[in-house]
């Protein structure tokens, strides 16, 4: 498959681990910071850590926002990762109000009081709906996840998968060509390593490469 499979770098890390996944399934992954590369993409995968406002800080200031939209709007295959599921959202409530991407509409909100934040470790995903990105993938296998907020979209149908900690907390979030996941696939062995292979089987039945 000859494609243009594009890891957007907006500074914050935790790509080298996502580059080296896609490659141990024969991929050549380009990681850059570039929006031209965002804009003749043919799959984007936006990964990351961090705070909402300093994300969409760094993704302005390397003039990605818009690229990154008009990418999703054009049809292509997106898949968002930890804070690159969250800030798909309208407005993020950490350290405040901020607004997001605004893609899909809801908010992003902290996990509850009284919890260990920010969640960090295995949890079952919980699979609300057969999709593709969760063919080979047993119902309740286990992700690595690293978070301490979590998106609420105004329509539930989006969320094909959960779990619980503390509430129960979309864990995978899937519309038209976007797919998304609060986990880390990259961290999360055979069943991260799977879904990679999930998402790139589906954007290669889009009819790319």
């Amino acid at each position: 498959m000859d494609v243009k499979l594009i890891v957007v770098d907006y500074g914050a890390g935790n790509l080298r681990s996502v580059a080296i996944a896609l490659a141990r399934l024969g991929f050549d992954p380009l990681v850059t910071s570039e929006p031209e590369a965002v804009e003749g993409a043919d799959v984007v995968i936006l990964p990351g850590v961090g705070a909402a406002a300093d994300t969409m800080s760094n993704l302005a200031q390397r003039r990605l926002v818009e690229p990154i939209r008009e990418y999703i709007a054009s049809g292509r295959p997106f898949l968002g990762v930890c804070m690159g599921l969250q800030v798909l959202f309208s407005v993020s409530e950490e350290g405040g109000e901020h607004p997001c991407l605004d893609i899909l509409p809801g908010r992003v909100r902290r996990l509850p009081d009284g919890l260990k934040v920010p969640h960090m470790g295995w949890n079952r995903v919980n699979q609300r709906c057969p999709h593709p990105i969760f063919d080979g993938i047993s119902d309740g296998a286990f992700f690595y996840f690293v978070h301490s907020y979590y998106v609420c979209p105004e329509d539930p149908s989006v969320v094909i998968g959960e779990t619980d900690y503390g509430v129960t907390l979309p864990a995978v979030v899937a519309k038209d060509n976007i797919v998304a996941t609060q986990f880390h696939p990259e961290k999360s062995a055979e069943s991260g390593l799977r879904l990679y292979e999930n998402f790139l089987r589906m954007s290669q039945a889009s009819g790319l490469g």
